[in-house]
């Protein structure tokens, strides 16, 4: 299993990794809207970020190589940022779980790609072809074919949605950029999810609720998927750039189609069949056009491009 792995090109490796995670956090969403009905978010993010932080915690130190799987960051200023972002795009999205119906809420997620590309530039000086752009504008196209959502009065749900969609993005950008200088992929996963816990611990008292056993298992389910989601998401964002990684977690809605399709057997308008095309379509030209971009740079000596505006020092 790990030769046939070490044959795959980066891009190739990437691209499994984000099919694997989409299906992960699809299912983690489904979990947290459900029990988001019946418990504050303080209460529930509070422990679902504790057990991630725990499980970052402990696979560090069984770990075969302790060096690789300490917690230890050489960016600690690029982190800290980064858990300050993770916890603000946690905190809306939850609020806009609990609040939105999915298509609502998936909408605003389908906004993250388009963040990614106009964040790449300025913060990691990751040129964006403009055939990129276009395919980014049909995966978002897709996404609005597959969802039908009525934004005609706007409630703090979606303003929520749309200040996740940013914060989270920004987190996603900066864990590349960490990914430059370190492969230590656990401690990208455990200092947000520290941060978070933190956060939120300090407010979950007020309105702590008790948990039946069934609800706290499925609040250790969600954990669990959540924390395989994000290590998964951290490794593929060292090898493919963000704005080819964020369109393929659109693929979650194509899982959400299939799904209903053979378990409820709710057979899709030709809209939504049409737009889950267009969708794969665009994540096939980016991860092609990774691809050869990673032939171009094999050609020539290895470089990142310009200069991002955070730079190592600084941290």
């Amino acid at each position: 299993m790990t030769a046939a792995l070490n044959r795959l090109s980066l891009p190739v490796l990437g691209t499994i990794l984000v099919v694997i995670y989409t299906v992960l956090i699809t299912f983690s969403d489904a979990l947290t809207k459900y029990l988001a009905q019946f418990y504050e978010a303080p209460q529930l993010l509070s422990i679902v970020a504790l057990l991630i932080a725990l499980m970052s915690l402990g696979s560090g130190r069984i770990g075969k190589h302790r060096t690789r799987g300490s917690l230890r960051t050489s960016c600690p200023g690029t982190m800290a940022l980064r858990a300050g972002l993770t916890v603000l795009a946690t905190v809306m999205f939850f609020h806009a779980l609990a609040t939105l119906v999915f298509a609502q809420v998936f909408l605003f997620i389908a906004l993250v790609p388009l963040f990614s590309a106009l964040m790449s530039g300025p913060i990691l000086g990751e040129k964006v072809r403009f055939s990129v752009w276009i395919a980014l504008a049909c995966g978002f196209a897709g996404v609005l074919c597959m969802v039908k959502v009525d934004l005609s009065a706007i409630t703090p749900g979606h303003i929520s949605a749309f200040i996740g969609a940013v914060s989270g993005t920004a987190s996603i950008v900066l864990a590349r950029y960490i990914g430059r200088y370190e492969d230590n992929s656990l401690a990208q996963v455990f200092y947000p999810q520290t941060a978070v816990f933190l956060s939120m611990v300090l407010l979950a008292p007020a309105g702590w609720q008790p948990m039946p056993l069934f609800d706290l298992m499925l609040a250790v389910a969600c954990a669990v998927v959540l924390f395989s989601a994000r290590l998964l998401l951290v490794i593929a964002l060292r090898h493919l750039t963000a704005y080819a990684v964020t369109p393929l977690m659109n693929l979650q809605f194509v899982w959400m189609v299939v799904i209903g399709f053979v378990v409820f057997r709710e057979v899709p308008e030709a809209s939504t069949f049409f737009g889950a095309v267009i969708v794969m379509v665009s994540g096939g030209y980016l991860i092609f056009d990774q691809h050869q971009r990673g032939r171009e740079i094999a050609a020539k000596p290895a470089s990142w491009g310009s200069k991002p505006v955070l730079s190592r020092a600084a941290n």
